[in-house]
């Protein structure tokens, strides 16, 4: 611990008072250099050598087709595949948890794993380096001390680190909450499409074409099962999936309310009219509940922007007049 304690007094005395802080400079540019050898080295993937032979034997003269028209044709715009190994998760577990959360976030493209990760690292990595050059500017050439060479480097690097993530928390919440307020009124249409005499499939298709407007988050999970059912899966799959994707307590009922009713063969317009008058129940109370929690709210406010002011307007003159009396009688 003491050798520890003199680094920073051996760099000073070496380098001068910015010693310290080329030392740290130093420090991340080999560790950046140590890392890419690793990243660029990655193993050859089984699925994308076999992808490679597939479209090989394609583009083979007399076979007649291109990689254009190959069945799926590999994407050029993803620009991090050759760093996967170190932007996913290598357990299955954290990549399907991390998947799901951005699909609920609303970002369902394939590389959206990697691009978190990466950003993660990117804004980490260039704040770290503000934080460098904002320790540089505000020396000014005289000596540093290490607990704020570190704090100025290493808070804005973590900062970086985490920003991406409290993006994706928020988004997921704001996602949800839009769905939840959304997903009576889309009750009430698909009631209205089914008593018409229209499938489950077509008002479903038609709910995310008219809730386009006004709920576009809702919109897309209504659209994605409907492509999915004409794709061919399965019908209760496709409802138990769009219930995980959403993650909505609502949704969730709604998805056991239909497979109940397919399974037990009722009527799936009584289902819907029993369900949507319940979730219009559920609204209002989280209406009334919402209005409920506001005089509690603003209880806190009235106390620190009311009650201040009003003491000094009654209790100001009196402080003021008794200050005045003691210093007369102290002359």
């Amino acid at each position: 611990m003491d050798f520890i304690a003199a680094i920073p007094g051996m760099l000073t005395d070496k380098f001068g008072p910015m010693g310290p802080l080329y030392a740290v400079g130093v420090l991340g540019v080999l560790m950046i250099v140590l890392t890419l050898p690793s990243l660029l080295n990655k193993p050859v993937d089984p699925l994308d050598k076999l992808r490679r032979e597939v479209r090989d034997q394609d583009t083979r003269p007399g076979k007649g087709k291109s990689q254009s028209q190959s069945l799926r044709p590999t994407s050029r715009a993803d620009k991090l595949d050759r760093f996967s190994t170190f932007l996913e998760p290598q357990n299955e577990e954290d990549l399907s948890a991390a998947k799901l959360k951005l699909v609920r976030a609303g970002y369902r493209s394939k590389s959206a794993v990697r691009t978190f990760h990466f950003m993660q690292f990117t804004l980490g990595i260039v704040l770290l380096l503000v934080g460098l050059l904002y320790a540089l500017l505000k020396s000014n050439g005289e000596e540093v001390s290490t607990a704020n060479l570190i704090m100025s480097v290493i808070i804005p690097g973590g900062i970086g680190y985490y920003l991406p993530k409290y993006w994706v928390e928020r988004r997921v919440q704001s996602r949800q909450e839009a769905i939840t307020n959304g997903f009576p009124d889309s009750l009430d249409m698909m009631l209205v499409c089914v008593e018409a005499g229209q499938s489950l499939d077509q008002s479903i298709i038609r709910v995310a074409r008219e809730m386009r407007a006004s709920f576009p988050d809702l919109a897309d999970e209504y659209e994605v099962v409907a492509n999915e059912m004409k794709a061919g899966k399965d019908k209760v799959q496709v409802l138990k999936d769009m219930s995980e994707r959403c993650g909505v307590t609502d949704i969730g009922s709604f998805v056991t309310v239909l497979i109940q009713s397919a399974t037990f063969g009722t009527s799936i317009a009584e289902a819907l009219r029993v369900f949507s008058a319940e979730m219009r129940d559920k609204r209002v109370m989280r209406a009334e509940e919402k209005a409920n929690v506001l005089p509690t709210k603003l209880t806190l406010g009235t106390m620190m922007f009311t009650v201040p002011p009003l003491l000094i307007i009654l209790i100001g003159p009196s402080v003021y007049a008794i200050t005045n009396t003691l210093q007369n009688s102290n002359f």
